[in-house]
């Protein structure tokens, strides 16, 4: 069954809070750009990562086609990702950094927390909206973009947690598009020389073809 995306014509109360699920670049707590209170990892149970073609009117220009990271609901697939507690009056800001994503309400007992306890808020995850796309062009992923997810799943969840990114993430046969030195992504991070070594040196076993 697929939840409904929620309505984002509200009107917040800034002293309320709610959550969202990073499974991508909001798992790097560098790419976060609100006031946020608090991020704990967690897993979310009944979604699967996958990589999709960015639509247009996405906010990030490349000048060619590339693609985006997503989750689909899928049952029976666990992923793990970052909880973020933010403050109700900074969604709007949220949303417009996921402009091409439909923002989801998440069950609480979807959530398996890893240190803590449960939310006592609304927590959503972000689904891109071209998940419902029939054709896929299999556009390349921007080398930039990917070593902020890396470098966060690194970060949260040390080198397995990174291998565990990559065998729950589906459409790695794209190429990836070598913009490490002249970033694209606006969020784009700086890697360490052991950060760096480690995720080329995975990616080239796994077959990463660069362009």
């Amino acid at each position: 069954m697929t939840l409904a995306a929620d309505n984002r014509d509200n009107h917040p109360q800034p002293d309320h809070l709610i959550a969202y699920f990073g499974y991508g670049s909001l798992v790097n707590r560098d790419t976060l750009r609100t006031d946020y209170v608090h991020a704990q990892p967690v897993r979310l149970h009944g979604w699967r990562r996958c990589w999709r073609p960015r639509m247009h009117g996405d906010p990030i220009r490349s000048g060619k086609p590339t693609s985006l990271l997503s989750a689909r609901q899928m049952a029976g697939s666990v992923i793990e990702g970052l909880l973020v507690f933010d403050r109700v009056s900074n969604l709007p800001c949220v949303d417009e950094r996921e402009a091409t994503y439909d923002r989801v309400r998440v069950p609480l007992d979807r959530l398996e927390v890893i240190d803590g306890k449960l939310p006592d808020c609304r927590v959503y995850v972000y689904e891109a909206q071209t998940n419902s796309a029939s054709h896929d062009p299999h556009h390349p992923i921007l080398q930039s973009y990917l070593d902020a997810v890396l470098q966060g799943f690194l970060n949260e969840f040390g080198r397995q947690g990174v291998h565990d990114f990559l065998d729950s993430t589906d459409g790695f046969e794209r190429t990836v598009h070598a913009d490490r030195h002249d970033p694209i992504y606006p969020r784009s991070v700086t890697l360490s020389l052991e950060e760096r070594t480690f995720i080329d040196t995975l990616l080239e076993e796994r077959g990463t073809r660069f362009v």
